[in-house]
Parts: C-alpha cells; sequence; structure tokens
C-alpha cells in the first residue's frame, strides 16, 4: 500500500503546481494510494509498504515526522520540487527561505526522492554534496510531471485562434513569474499598435503580489487589452485557453515548468523564458525560448507569434504532435519504482 500524504493540500483552496503534482499523482494511483494526514493518522504500516509525500514538508510543525522516516517501519519517498528559496531568497516568502534547507536536508534520509526535473535532481545532489554532514540514503531519479492537467483528451490538430490574437500567462503573480516586467513589454507593444490580448491568470502571492497587481491595474488602465483573472478554476482556464494563439510564460525560475507542457498538451505554442529547466520541456517543439528579462528580445518574439502565420503554424504543428507525458505515466512510473 502506498501511504500518501496530503497534509497540507487536502485542506488548500488553491491551484499551484504542487497542489497539482499531489491531487493528479493521487487520483492516478487510484486504490494503490490512501490518502493519510500527519497528526490523524495512525502510523500503522508494514515492511512492503511506502509512505509518499509530495509536499514540501516542514518536520517541525510534524512532531515526529523525521523519527518515522528513520525508524525504517516502511520504506518511503518524497518529490523535490526545486531549489528556489536557496536561489532567489529575496523574492521567495521569508518562511520558505528560513525552512527550505532543513526540507532539502531531511530529503536524504528518505528511501526514494523524485525530482521533477533532472535540473532539479542536479540542485539536490549538489546541496548534498556541499553539506559535509549529509551521508545520503535516498536514490534521487526524476518524475515526468503530466501535460492533462484537465484530463481533456489530447489536441491532435492545429487549433484556429480568435482574433485579434489572445495570450495567456498563467501562474501565481510573484517577482519570480514576472508578470510585472511582460505587462511592461506588452505596453509598449501596444502604444506601438499591436493588437492582441494579454490574459494574465493567477492568485496574488500574499508576501511579495501586491506591487505586480497595482502594475497590472495600471497597464489595463491605459490598455484594457491586458484582463488579470485571479481566481480562475480549471474549466475557467479551459475556456480561456480556446483559441488562444499562445501561452507566454516569462518565468526567471521554476523546477519544472508546468504551463509549459499543459499549454502543448492543447495544442499551444509556448513563448516561454530561455533557462536550462525549462528546455528539458521546450527543446522538442512548439516554444520560442527567449533571453530572461530582454525586453525588447520579448517584444519581437510576441511580435512574431501574434503576426507572422507560419511561424505559429509551425509552432502549433509541432505542439499537437509532439509526445507527451500524461499523470498516468506519472503514476505509472511510481508504481514502477514501488514495486506495486
Amino acid at each position: 500500500m502506498i501511504y500518501f500524504d496530503v497534509t497540507k493540500s487536502g485542506r488548500a483552496r488553491h491551484a499551484s503546481g504542487l497542489m497539482r503534482v499531489n491531487r493528479r499523482l493521487l487520483e492516478e494511483l487510484g486504490a494503490s494510494a490512501t490518502p493519510v494526514v500527519w497528526g490523524k493518522w495512525d502510523g500503522r504500516v508494514t515492511a512492503a509498504d511506502w509512505f509518499f509525500t509530495t509536499e514540501t514538508f516542514d518536520s517541525q510543525s510534524r512532531p515526529g515526522f523525521m523519527e518515522f522516516v528513520e525508524s525504517r517501519r516502511c520504506r518511503t519517498a518524497a518529490v523535490f520540487p526545486d531549489a528556489i528559496p536557496l536561489q532567489h531568497p529575496q523574492i521567495t516568502w521569508p518562511h520558505s527561505v528560513a525552512r527550505h534547507p532543513r526540507f532539502m536536508t531531511e530529503l536524504a534520509r528518505f528511501d526514494q526522492v523524485f525530482a521533477i526535473s533532472a535540473e532539479t535532481k542536479r540542485r539536490l545532489e549538489e546541496f548534498w554534496r556541499w553539506q559535509d554532514s549529509v551521508a545520503p540514503r535516498a536514490e534521487v531519479g526524476v518524475l515526468p510531471l503530466g501535460a492533462d492537467f484537465d484530463r481533456a483528451p489530447r489536441c491532435a490538430s492545429v487549433a484556429t485562434p480568435v482574433t485579434p490574437p489572445k495570450l495567456v500567462c498563467v501562474g501565481i503573480v510573484e517577482p519570480r513569474k514576472n508578470q510585472a516586467f511582460l505587462a511592461r513589454v506588452c505596453e509598449q507593444l501596444w502604444a506601438e499598435k499591436a493588437v492582441f490580448e494579454l490574459h494574465i491568470v493567477g492568485r496574488p502571492n500574499p508576501h511579495f503580489g501586491a506591487p505586480i497587481v497595482d502594475e497590472l491595474n495600471r497597464v489595463s488602465t491605459r490598455f484594457p487589452a491586458l484582463r488579470y483573472h485571479p481566481s480562475l478554476d480549471d474549466a475557467g482556464l479551459a475556456r480561456l485557453l480556446d483559441g488562444a494563439r499562445a501561452v507566454i510564460f516569462p518565468t526567471i525560475a521554476e523546477g519544472c515548468g508546468l504551463p509549459i507542457l499543459e499549454s502543448l498538451w492543447r495544442g499551444l505554442p509556448c513563448i516561454c523564458s530561455d533557462l536550462p529547466v525549462l528546455r528539458e520541456n521546450t527543446d522538442a517543439g512548439g516554444c520560442l525560448a527567449l533571453p530572461t528579462n530582454d525586453g525588447q528580445a520579448w517584444a519581437n518574439g510576441i511580435r512574431k507569434v501574434i503576426s507572422n502565420s507560419a511561424l505559429w503554424a509551425r509552432l502549433a504543428d509541432e505542439a499537437a504532435s509532439r509526445e507527451l507525458p500524461t499523470w498516468r505515466d506519472s503514476a505509472e512510473t511510481v508504481r514502477a519504482q514501488f514495486a506495486v
């Protein structure tokens, strides 16, 4: 049996990437997984069982948690999402910055760790090597994440985009996701009479989001083609993506970049930052990768995608035809590793 940790995710109401990983994996694991909440679970296990967490846990708020992991009463596994709080502490929630080194250290005591990309695997293993006192017990592998976010079937053909062109940016509103940069680039294009809509979807980060929302409101007051959706469920997002010309993703740091996979699943090209971690998903086609924070490069790239029909058609055809992992594939990777 897989005892699947839902301590935080079971009460969360937002739709972050981490929540997507937790909920879709649990769904696809089906009867082989039993959801458990730390502190409300009796902890009865056998040596053949697995305890599996996809959460960035804080062991200090979970009495007895690391003692349970160290006891080896059953096998233990965890998902490692990223090292962003260590890479970008100035734009990360202070509580995450404080707890993340401990979280990454404690992952070494599990039997199995799934990194969500080769880049995050590399960063975790580098962190362990840097900590001379850490002797990892964990085997580290890469877990490909699913592209089918709303369980819709794969788009098998190039959809016809609406007019005027519609671009969609998905992600929590915070400095890392770079929505303010994107709004300013598009403001320049609208001032030059470019015709397109930009839809930004995501709740504001409670610690960093307010100034960015203010910037979005400033630009949208001047150019109503910018539309901000602070709350949108999966069905609403799917409707918004219908007829879109592309998904746009100007992020400066990621663990995987789920919005890229999810746009490709729907046959939508993606305009995105040229980051090593994103290249794991962009190099196979359907994406236009641009230098991070290069305003002129992004303005030129957006202009090409909204006006160059041949370029758009090539990217859309690549998006619709390339192989992509599903959440069922992700669950099968877990089952195979656990031998259940």
